[in-house]
């Protein structure tokens, strides 16, 4: 049942159903050591004789080796690979990169003669360019690049500047045009490009345009000297807007006078008191009721629904949550989690057989929410798992497609821009049924985020085996058991953090399979004693980055007095936050704390994982601890059984 890091291809698939899929096409499954030498030398600039044409992944062989040796191509050589390849990922990634070089040369007839539409905005800009510079109409291109430039209210690249410096200097951008481009950064929020835009109106525009960008950095009482038009009244709304989100009490005392001055109108003012109450409410300030009623009816969103909810709750005001909770539109309210509160605001309010009612509706739900539901009514956890028919013909139909073996085969080759350039392009030709079985084949080779990003719909949700993983079992029980943690726990972590990918590096840079910022690894490692540890790039290998990540987990469990969702709070936002929650509302019960949490990616977190620990439970043991006693750090034998629920 449980995947081991290292196994064959061959075993893994067989673990997974997958073996009768296509043994002719085990051979191009796997990657050998040819193949990897191949690349090696391919990156080197060269073309490995030992690799034949016909290898599936020769194409991108060749344009590996072309890529290195582009400063000294010659024409001839790049046009015979791409009409070799034309339409193929391998092609198209390598006409990218020779157009860039051709832009960079400035050999602007040989960027024509490679040409082919393209949606980078850089390769549009530098046709433009070529088309200019060699002085062909053959196309408006003049109205496409004005049309780009009128409509971007963010930046463009560098590799723009030129079209439209040369249009500007050829009378082509007006001064209508100009505050066309501004109104569009305003929408965007982007005062660089606001102040970018404007340049070349007459001084007198200019310098309020100016304003108008400073005023979105930082709004004041000086907007009331603008003069009363519509684009002073956006200025304003969006500056009054932007101030709210830091500093809602400021946006509240400049709101009226403004209000005056500029003529704001009805959906102005609903624009601003809508951030100054989601605000206000989401810091959880005293003035939050009373600048919620301030926003009127057509100004309401879901998002103002929920953060009334949770602010009664953070007071501890039940009847005030539960009236909160019915005046949610219908349709949100029907989400598991609002069912589950709605529930609990009627115990809270005594009303215990109207409760039952809605705990019954949240218990069909297979999620966090629904699960304390059904811990509620003792009743079996919610799963309707699927599976896919490993025997079928649409499985052995889709390993035969080359575009899906070069996909897995990149990804075992650990390049993940071009294994994701060859599975789109396989599934565009894929039908729903075939997708599934192609991310069947993926996990197969170890590639486990194709089910979280190729999976949709509530059927394909229910393909549980794909969408939770086991892999790595042997380390992660081992060091469970010697951090004291549930092993499900510490899978369902790496399921949330990575999914399973031992080079996943996050934008805050978090490496590998548990995300481990750096600094805690070495700090973690120090503390272990932990022989070998080579610093950062220590913490890809799996098995280095499950032993510091568990007893990190350990170290937090002893803190937080061996509260998991404390835990799980304190591991994706920091100690800082976390003692802040803890000090304004640390006697709450848990479900409770976990939903008042200010950060929304740290309260969809805990829950997530939460969530993720009982099917994985439900995965190694058929059956899960109760998701109460589990937040609670209470652990005993799995005694939650699972059903599907009957239809109706």
């Amino acid at each position: 049942m449980v995947i081991l890091a290292g196994m064959k291809n061959a075993l893994v698939l067989l673990l997974l159903g997958a073996l009768p899929m296509l043994a002719s096409a085990q051979s191009t499954l796997s990657v050998d050591q040819a193949t990897r030498d191949a690349l090696q030398a391919a990156e080197r600039g060269q073309v490995t004789p030992a690799l034949p044409a016909s290898h599936p992944l020769f194409a991108w062989m060749e344009m590996a080796a072309l890529r290195q040796r582009i400063d000294s191509l010659t024409p001839a050589s790049v046009q015979s690979f791409l009409r070799r390849n034309a339409g193929s990922p391998a092609g198209e990634t390598f006409r990218d990169a020779w157009l860039a070089q051709l832009a960079k040369r400035g050999d602007w007839n040989g960027f024509l003669q490679a040409w082919q539409p393209r949606q980078d905005n850089a390769l549009r800009c530098a046709y433009w360019q070529a088309l200019a510079a060699t002085g062909q109409q053959a196309e408006p291109w003049q109205q496409q690049a004005l049309q780009l430039w009128r409509h971007s209210g963010t930046s463009l690249p560098a590799q723009c500047d030129p079209v439209f410096e040369q249009l500007d200097k050829t009378g082509g951008i007006s001064d209508e045009l100009r505050w066309a481009r501004f109104d569009a950064a305003l929408a965007a929020g982007q005062p660089a490009v606001m102040r970018r835009a404007v340049r070349g109106l007459p001084a007198e525009q200019l310098a309020l345009a100016n304003r108008y960008a400073s005023y979105v950095q930082a709004a004041d009482a000086s907007a009331s000297q603008w003069p009363k038009t519509p684009r002073s009244r956006a200025v304003a709304t969006a500056g009054l807007s932007a101030l709210a989100r830091s500093n809602p009490d400021a946006a509240q005392a400049l709101l009226p006078a403004l209000t005056t001055a500029l003529q704001l109108d009805a959906h102005q003012q609903g624009q601003v008191k809508y951030q100054i109450a989601l605000w206000t409410v989401a810091s959880y300030l005293p003035d939050s009721a009373q600048r919620l009623a301030a926003v009127p009816a057509a100004a309401w969103d879901e998002r103002l629904h929920e953060w009334q909810v949770r602010e009664a709750m953070a007071r501890s005001d039940w009847p005030g949550a539960l009236a909160a909770l019915q005046a949610m539109p219908a349709t949100q309210r029907e989400d598991a989690r609002w069912q589950w509160f709605t529930a609990r605001m009627l115990e809270k309010t005594g009303r215990q057989s109207a409760a039952q009612v809605w705990l019954q509706r949240a218990a069909r739900s297979p999620s966090f929410h629904g699960y304390l539901a059904a811990d509620r009514l003792n009743r079996p956890y919610a799963l309707c798992p699927l599976e896919l028919d490993a025997d079928s013909a649409v499985r052995t139909e889709v390993a035969g497609n080359l575009a899906l073996q070069r996909a897995l085969m990149l990804h075992q080759l650990d390049r993940p821009g071009w294994a994701a350039r060859e599975w789109a392009h396989a599934l565009a030709g894929f039908n729903d049924t075939q997708r599934q079985h192609a991310v069947a084949l993926a996990s197969g080779v170890g590639w486990y985020d194709r089910a979280v990003f190729a999976l949709k719909g509530e059927q394909e949700m229910r393909l549980y085996s794909l969408r939770f993983p086991l892999h790595h079992d042997a380390d992660i029980r081992r060091h469970a058991a010697a951090n004291e943690l549930d092993p499900a726990w510490v899978a369902a972590e790496i399921r949330a953090e990575s999914t399973f990918n031992p080079k996943a590096r996050s934008p805050a840079n978090a490496l590998g399979l548990m995300q481990v910022i750096p600094s805690t690894g070495q700090a973690v490692a120090n503390r272990l004693g932990l022989d070998g540890y080579r610093g950062a790039e220590s913490l890809y290998d799996p098995e280095t980055n499950i032993t510091i990540g568990t007893a990190y987990l350990r170290e937090l469990k002893q803190k937080y007095d061996n509260k998991p969702y404390v835990v799980l709070a304190a591991y994706n936002a920091g100690p800082t936050p976390t003692a802040r929650w803890l000090a304004q509302r640390g006697d709450f019960d848990p479900d409770i704390w976990i939903e008042t949490i200010s950060y929304k990616e740290t309260r969809d977190y805990v829950a997530r994982v939460l969530a993720f620990s009982v099917i994985y439970d439900w995965r190694l043991n058929g059956k899960a601890v109760p998701l109460a006693d589990r937040m609670q750090g209470r652990l005993g034998q799995p005694s939650r059984r699972f059903a599907c629920p009957a239809a109706g």
